[in-house]
């Protein structure tokens, strides 16, 4: 214990930021700011041991946490054992000179204690080379500042001692007040060392302490171990009348003594109710435990209280209403910790977040307004839209109609998706999209169970979770690119969601309990028909959607994608304008699809193309007082090619904005022939395509059906010196080499009717092979519709004859030469028309399907029937053919 030490007039303080040193107590501190290094060496390390500091607490203006924080030793009865030590890590910039800095105002405490090392160590951190030292100071007895100076980079103090001589305190000691102060203490101090020696099996030491040390020396011992705030710290520090602070300090462990007993009660409370399985939980029920001794157990900062009033406000139904309080009930028996609490939490969220009651506010259907809305956001299409119409009527007539599922066919980019919206609209409901490409687990759709780790609902359960309400209009997008493995077929999940007698009850594997789907409006997709099983087309209404004439996108682009595409790029038609005639120059040479998306992709282009000249016409015209010369690229470009310039005379009056817009006004982009070639490049697509691929016998034109619309398939047919072999290229499928031998075997049958060979002559294919080649060999192709266009191209080889090659043909060929009808006539059709085609020749039976072709393209092409492979060849040839004459059913 520390001897009473006379104290010097002045000396070194060492702050202590929000943290008090009391005089018998021990505290290890680390120096590495350079003021407080400069200190250490100067005060405690030159003097070693006859060094004495103050520590002298200081506060902050925002009372922040303090620099230095400090760490005690977990068992009082060790610390007071070990003289009350504590440690303290002091950060290397509290002490940096930082009470000159103006920006930082530090509050200094007028009183405080002198301290002495009792060790010190050095060291050098690398790399910085930096000198820092550990000191372990004590405590010896309290002094008062009169006056704070500096001296060099840290504070002096001229001091007073506040502690009481030997004779003062003799006379204290006989005093009964004193006495019985000090009776109580010891007997508190006595009960607390009993108290921890049955805790700890400790307290010997701690007993000498209370023998041997002076009672008030005592109290600032056992008060410098405990846990109190800086307030009472600074109460202790400043209690000089040794019977004030023996009264503090007798509080202050009857109040640790109180907790202690506290804890005591709470651990065994809690451990009665704990099996040894649930051991791990104890610090969980210990804080349990002390909210309910603190009357601080507030229900509405309770989570799991709040949950449970979330799924009362859920309006569930009864019987889900009793399986989600059953779950509710076994997740408060669960602690946080325990495996299964968050999979369990995060079910309930689910079951209260859905909307088992709540509805979108349907408005009042307005067939007259549906119909302009749908003209509005959508040209042609006319027979997709009348049938929108009739089942926005049918909803009106029966809002609870159990109307059918809508399936729009057709190719990319031609308003499928934007559809469904527009319906969605009309109905007055929130739309979600549900997108099916590329699923193949059927867990995407009927969810996981809950029993594998990351389950998680289905895409159904959790789009009507996001949007809301229980009737949106729900897309399922993509419903042709759903694959199957061994983790199921989502196809064959789907059928009992659209199927409206089974999505009543509707149970998502994860859920669990069964969910009505019956009020949602469900809207398909697909580019083609043929990947959907037939169970589910069956529960479908199919519409199809198939391209847009070359008018249509004219007039697509001239009302909706100009304007858009303008928009999107910050530009007007102040600064662009693109004539209809350059659009349908874009339509004609630089995109042949069936939807507009890359017809916009190209408008995009030459809007990118204005935005850069735009932006550097802004950046060359300066509007500053100094500008003595205008300076313009369009000008200068018009000077340069010696063409007449209108100058138009601007006021001096004119601001900035004004002369801005009138620039703006005279000078806007019209896109031409010359800008089309340098922004697109060179045209991708002529006229003469056709006329120059057929140049030569043994070429035809075929029209085929792909996911994306109809296209024009060129066959090649050529012949060399071999044994008699077909050869077949083009990455073909079965059903196409099948085609191509039926057109083979069709030919050398009709070989001497066809004048193909002599009399004397039995063998078509004597002493050569032949080859037939599909160009576009990487793209995959299979179907029966290419057998007459294989039949012509055979025939104009072997008579050395061109096929007509404004004429396109299609159609599924027999043995005995009957033309057999094919699907996709629209499309094809269509293609045709794009290609500049002018004659197609069509199989008979598939007249019927014209009537859902544009009058428009109908009216530039001249259909020819065909119900017999003679009358193909009748058509195909300008000469017509040599078999027509023996053709005969």
């Amino acid at each position: 214990m520390a001897e009473s030490v006379e104290l010097p007039g002045r000396l070194a303080i060492l702050p202590f930021r929000n943290k008090v040193l009391l005089p018998g107590a021990i505290i290890r501190i680390r120096c590495t700011s350079s003021s407080s290094v400069k200190l250490v060496e100067q005060e405690l390390w030159q003097r070693e041991e006859k060094g004495l500091i103050g520590i002298l607490p200081v506060r902050d203006a925002a009372a922040e946490s303090s620099t230095a924080g400090s760490l005690s030793s977990p068992g009082i009865g060790t610390n007071l054992g070990e003289r009350s030590s504590k440690t303290q890590d002091e950060i290397s910039e509290s002490h940096k000179h930082g009470a000159k800095n103006n920006q930082e105002v530090i509050h200094w405490h007028n009183s405080g204690v002198a301290a002495r090392a009792l060790h010190l160590s050095r060291g050098v951190e690398k790399p910085s080379g930096r000198v820092t030292y550990i000191v372990v100071l004590e405590g010896l007895c309290r002094f008062s500042v009169q006056e704070l100076s500096t001296r060099g980079t840290y504070y002096t103090a001229k001091i007073t001692s506040l502690d009481m001589t030997k004779l003062e305190m003799d006379q204290v000691e006989q005093e009964p007040d004193f006495i019985a102060l000090s009776r109580q203490f010891k007997a508190t101090a006595m009960e607390l060392i009993s108290v921890l020696e049955q805790k700890q099996k400790t307290g010997g030491r701690t007993k000498v302490l209370l023998e041997t040390v002076p009672v008030h020396k005592l109290a600032d011992i056992f008060v410098a171990s405990f846990e109190i705030s800086f307030e009472e710290q600074l109460s202790m520090l400043d209690s000089v009348d040794v019977k004030v602070r023996l009264s503090k300090a007798t509080e202050l462990v009857d109040r640790h003594l109180q907790s202690i007993r506290v804890a005591e009660k709470i651990t065994q409370k809690v451990e009665g109710q704990l099996s040894k399985s649930q051991k791990e939980f104890l610090l969980r029920q210990q804080m349990r435990a002390i909210k309910e001794e603190l009357g601080d157990n507030d229900d509405e900062e309770d989570d799991v209280a709040a949950l449970e009033r979330k799924m009362q406000d859920a309006s569930m139904p009864a019987n889900i209403w009793k399986h989600a309080q059953r779950e509710l009930r076994r997740l408060k028996k669960m602690q946080p910790q325990q495996p299964g609490y968050n999979s369990s939490r995060v079910y309930l969220e689910l079951l209260a977040e859905l909307p088992w009651q709540k509805a979108s506010e349907e408005l009042e259907l307005d067939l007259k307004a549906a119909k302009e809305c749908l003209d509005i956001e959508h040209y042609g299409l006319e027979k997709v839209k009348q049938r929108i119409i009739e089942y926005l009527a049918v909803r009106k007539l029966k809002p609870d109609a159990r109307g059918p599922v809508l399936c729009f066919v057709g190719p990319p980019g031609v308003g499928k998706t934007s559809l469904a919206s527009s319906i969605a609209a009309a109905l007055g409901r929130k739309f979600v999209r549900i997108s099916l490409g590329g699923v193949k687990d059927e867990a995407d759709i009927r969810g996981h169970r809950r029993t594998y780790i990351g389950s998680m609902p289905g895409r159904l359960i959790d789009g009507l979770k996001k949007v809301g309400v229980y009737n949106p209009v729900m897309l399922l997008d993509e419903i042709d690119k759903t694959g199957s493995d061994v983790r199921g077929d989502p196809a064959s999940a789907l059928l009992e969601v659209l199927d409206p007698e089974q999505n009543k009850t509707f149970n998502d594997h994860y859920l669990n309990v069964p969910f009505d789907l019956s009020k949602v409006v469900f809207v398909a997709t697909a580019n083609k028909m043929q990947p959907i099983p037939p169970a589910l087309l069956d529960r479908m209404e199919i519409i199809e959607l198939p391209g847009y004439t070359p008018d249509e996108k004219l007039r697509i682009a001239m009302q909706h994608l100009i304007p858009r595409v303008l928009d999107q790029h910050g530009l007007s038609f102040d600064f662009l304008q693109v004539p209809e005639a350059m659009v349908q120059l874009v339509i004609q040479r630089y995109t042949r699809e069936a939807g507009v998306r890359n017809l916009e992709r190209n408008l995009a282009a030459l809007a990118r193309a204005a935005a850069v000249r735009v932006a550097e016409q802004h950046n060359s015209v300066p509007l500053s007082k100094d500008v003595q010369r205008l300076a313009s690229p369009l000008l200068d470009g018009r000077l340069a090619g010696e063409a007449e310039v209108e100058m138009e005379v601007i006021p001096m009056g004119m601001n900035k904005h004004e002369i801005s817009n009138t620039f703006r006004v005279t000078l806007p982009f019209i896109v031409d022939e010359a800008m089309l070639e340098k922004v697109l490049g060179p045209p991708r697509y002529d006229d003469r395509e056709t006329a120059d691929r057929v140049a030569t016998p043994g070429i035809s034109v075929g029209l085929v059906w792909t996911a994306f619309g109809g296209e024009v398939q060129f066959v090649e047919a050529t012949a060399m010196v071999g044994k008699g072999d077909l050869h077949l290229t083009g990455q073909l499928g079965d059903v196409i080499k099948e085609s191509a031998q039926i057109a083979m075997t069709w030919v050398r049958a009709r070989a001497t009717e066809l004048k193909l060979v002599t009399a004397e002559e039995s063998n078509l294919l004597e002493g050569r092979d032949i080859h037939i080649h599909f160009p576009a060999g990487a793209v995959p192709k299979d179907g029966p519709s290419a057998g007459v266009t294989l039949v012509t191209s055979l025939v104009s080889l072997f008579s050395h004859r061109r096929v007509r090659s404004d004429t396109a043909m299609t159609g599924e060929i027999t043995l005995r030469g009957l033309v057999l009808p094919v699907g996709g006539v629209k499309d094809k059709v269509l293609a045709a028309h794009r290609y500049g085609i002018k004659r197609v020749i069509l199989p008979e039976r598939n007249l019927k399907d014209l009537v859902e072709v544009p009058a428009a393209v109908l009216s530039g092409l001249k259909i020819l029937p065909a119900k017999r492979m003679e009358d193909v060849l009748e058509h195909a040839f300008e000469g017509g053919c040599p078999l027509k004459k023996y053709s005969k059913l």
